[in-house]
C-alpha cells in the first residue's frame, strides 16, 4: 500500500543525486535507504559493505547444489 509522507527538501535533494548516480527514481532511492537503515539497525555489527554485499548476493542466482527456497 502505497502512502503519501512529507520529507525535507533536504533529503529529498540528497536523494535526487544519489539516485541519478544510482539509475533510480527518487522514492525507490529513499526505499533502498530505508531498507539498508533497518538492516543495520537489526544487525548493528555487520559493516556496510558487508550489508550491500549480502543484499547483491541475494539477487544472483543459486548455483549448484545450494538451493534455497
Amino acid at each position: 500500500m502505497a502512502i503519501n509522507v512529507e520529507l525535507s527538501e533536504f533529503l529529498v535533494n540528497q536523494a535526487q543525486q544519489y539516485a541519478i548516480v544510482q539509475y533510480r527514481s527518487v522514492p525507490k532511492q529513499i526505499e533502498y535507504w530505508s531498507y539498508i537503515g533497518k538492516i543495520a539497525e537489526e544487525n548493528p555489527d555487520l559493516p556496510f559493505n558487508i550489508i550491500r554485499d549480502i543484499l547483491l548476493a541475494d539477487l544472483e542466482d543459486p548455483v549448484g547444489e545450494y538451493q534455497f527456497d
